[in-house]
C-alpha cells in the first residue's frame, strides 16, 4: 500500500472534528471537550467570538467564523464535524450545505430518530443548558423537527453550580454538585411527565453525567457522546475478527 500526503495536512488519522465555543470552561472526562471521552482520537477547533451568549441568543452573524474553523477541520482531513453546543443547530443546515462531508452540529439532530423508536402518544424529555431559549420551533426546524408536542423541556440555567461554571465560566467546575442538579432535574422531569421514555441531554458538558441520570430514571439517555460515537461507527467502518 502507498500512502499519499496531503497538502497542507499536519496530522492524520482523526476522523471527527470538533467545532468548539469560544468559552473559559474546563472539560473533564466525558466531556466532547475532552480528548479523553473518546476510543478514538478527534480534532478540535475553537469558533473565534462564538460565546455561551452569542449562541443562546441565535446570533447569526458568528457563521463566517463557523465556516472558517469547519474549512480548516476539514482541511485537515477530518471525516465528519459536529459541534459542542446543541444550540449549534441554528447552523446545521447552511453549514452542511457549504461542506462535502457529513456536518451534524447538535445533539437535537438525534430528536427525529428517537421519535421513531418510541410508541404514539409517548414523550421525550430534553434537559437543556438554557430551556428558554431552546423552547423554539424554528431552531427545532433548523434539524428537521417540525412538530415538538411531544418534547419536554426542563432547564439547567436557574442551577446554582451549573450557572456559575457553564454559563457565568468562572474557571471552576464541581462534578458532584453539577451532577446533583442533573440528576434532580431529570427526576423531577420524568416524575411531572410520566410518559417521557427517553431522555436527551442536550449540552455538550452533560454527557459525564447521563450514566447517573439513567440509574436514578431507569430511562435511555442520549447525549452528545452516544451521537459522536454512532457516526464515527458510519465514517470509520469496523473490520470484523472472529469464529464461526
Amino acid at each position: 500500500m502507498t500512502y499519499k500526503a496531503n497538502k497542507g495536512q499536519t496530522s492524520y488519522g482523526e476522523a471527527i472534528g470538533i467545532l468548539m465555543l469560544d468559552t473559559f470552561t474546563p472539560f473533564i472526562p466525558g466531556d466532547v471537550g475532552n480528548a479523553s471521552t473518546y476510543n478514538f482520537p478527534v480534532r478540535y477547533e475553537t469558533v473565534e467570538g462564538l460565546t455561551v451568549k452569542r449562541i443562546f441568543s441565535k446570533d447569526q452573524s458568528a457563521y463566517n467564523s463557523l465556516l472558517k474553523a469547519a474549512r480548516k477541520l476539514s482541511q485537515q482531513g477530518v471525516r465528519a464535524i459536529t459541534g459542542d453546543c446543541g444550540f449549534m443547530a441554528i447552523y446545521q443546515k447552511i453549514l452542511a450545505d457549504e461542506l462535502d462531508i457529513p456536518v451534524f452540529l447538535s445533539s437535537i439532530l438525534q430528536v427525529t430518530f428517537m421519535k421513531n423508536i418510541i410508541g404514539k402518544g409517548k414523550k421525550i424529555g430534553i434537559i437543556s443548558a438554557n430551556s428558554k431559549s431552546l423552547k423554539d420551533d424554528n431552531l427545532f426546524k433548523e434539524v428537521g423537527i417540525n412538530d415538538s408536542s411531544n418534547l419536554v423541556i426542563k432547564g439547567l440555567e436557574d442551577k446554582p453550580n451549573f450557572n456559575k461554571s457553564i454559563i457565568e465560566e468562572v474557571g471552576t467546575l464541581e462534578p458532584d454538585k453539577i451532577q446533583k442538579e442533573v440528576v434532580d432535574t431529570a427526576v423531577q422531569l420524568t416524575e411531572k411527565n410520566p410518559k417521557v421514555e427517553l431522555i436527551l441531554l442536550e449540552c455538550s458538558v452533560l454527557p459525564p453525567y447521563s450514566k447517573a441520570v439513567q440509574s436514578a430514571t431507569g430511562l435511555p439517555v442520549f447525549d452528545y457522546i452516544t451521537m459522536i460515537n454512532y457516526i464515527y461507527s458510519a465514517v470509520v467502518q469496523n473490520n470484523y475478527k472472529g469464529i464461526y
